[in-house]
């Protein structure tokens, strides 16, 4: 005779980190496991609750242990790197949260321009060791903040350029723990995106093909670029970088986001303690105590504004991480807060 949840086709409960914790403390040693950690203090917007278990392998063997593990139980589990990219929840993450970090940061150059670098290394460092190579190609990221895992998955770049151009082919460990070398011709780069994003595998290394360069020159094009940042982008304040994705359309009409925002009467705005910064409207900004729900909020106002505006819906590309591991654009969870109008304009119920 069937369980009693089965005749009435009650749903079986999810499994929980406390069923995989047992099992990580036998692959894992012990500084590379914590329990009911903060997200707030792993992404850079200092915005999340508990998550109930972190890991931080160091090393592709304790990754590819600890993926098996969580296949084998099923536990919710996301992966992330730095968490610049990434909107973590008031309510935390019940499930286990793999952080590549430092320990994948390795880098080598060969005098023919082929680069192999590490996930975990940080985005400005692997910039100035190309740059000190003589290779040409990197200058635009000097300014991004995360590690380089998420910039080849995001094709992140500056001035309209990604980093793509010059990936020959990445490493990754897949969700069962298995290891593959993925070439560019399988990556299918586009502005801000790949095939990374939806392959269900972490990347560990990558390798670069870039071109000769002058040291010097390449030096001054890197200091130049983060003296432009500096001037026009909030430094003190915790912030992700940019939240709204540039769209070619709303780029001929009017400008990036951030004009776009700014022409919607929202830079400076403020709910709660997260504001649309008022020195880059692109970019919002923590005050000190900003809730995930308040950068929702803004997130959500700012693109029904420029909606409104110029008839383009903007795309974020913060990604959003709900309690149940559910991740998603954050402009796909956002709310606009009908009670609240921007200063100057009258309020309609």
């Amino acid at each position: 005779m069937g369980k009693i949840s089965d005749m009435l086709d009650v749903p079986a409960r999810r499994p929980t980190a406390g069923s995989a914790l047992t099992r990580l403390h036998q692959v894992l040693a012990a500084d590379e496991l914590s329990r009911d950690v903060a997200l707030a203090g792993l992404g850079r917007w200092r915005i999340g609750g508990p998550a109930d278990l972190v890991v931080t392998p160091r090393s592709t063997e304790s990754l590819a242990a600890a993926l098996r593990v969580i296949a084998e139980t099923g536990v919710p589990h996301v992966v992330i790197g730095d968490g610049s990219n990434l909107l973590f929840d008031d309510e935390g993450f019940r499930g286990v949260v793999v952080r590549v970090g430092r320990a994948f940061g390795g880098f080598a150059a060969k005098p023919d321009g082929h680069v192999e670098a590490g996930a975990g290394l940080w985005v400005p460092s692997f910039v100035r060791q190309v740059i000190e190579a003589g290779l040409a190609g990197a200058t635009h990221a000097i300014g991004i903040p995360g590690t380089l895992g998420g910039l080849v998955t995001m094709n992140g770049g500056s001035q309209r350029r990604g980093i793509g151009e010059n990936v020959l082919s990445v490493d990754v460990v897949k969700r069962d723990g298995t290891r593959r070398r993925i070439d560019r011709t399988e990556l299918r780069y586009s502005y801000r995106a790949s095939a990374l994003q939806d392959a269900g595998a972490i990347v560990v290394a990558a390798r670069f093909r870039f071109e000769p360069g002058d040291r010097h020159a390449l030096r001054r094009e890197a200091i130049g670029i983060l003296a432009a940042r500096r001037a026009k982008f909030p430094r003190v304040r915790a912030n992700c970088g940019s939240v709204f994705v540039s769209d070619p359309k709303l780029y001929s009409l009017i400008g990036p986001p951030g004009l776009a925002i700014e022409r919607a009467g929202l830079k400076g705005f403020a709910i709660g303690d997260a504001q649309i910064s008022p020195d880059h409207a692109n970019f919002i900004v923590n005050n000190g105590q900003a809730r995930s729900a308040d950068v929702l909020a803004l997130i959500g106002l700012a693109r029904e504004r420029v909606r409104a505006l110029t008839g383009i819906a903007m795309d974020a590309e913060v990604r959003h991480l709900a309690p149940d591991g559910v991740m998603r654009p954050a402009h796909e969870v956002a709310a606009v807060p009908r009670f609240i109008q921007p200063p100057g304009q009258e309020h309609r119920p």
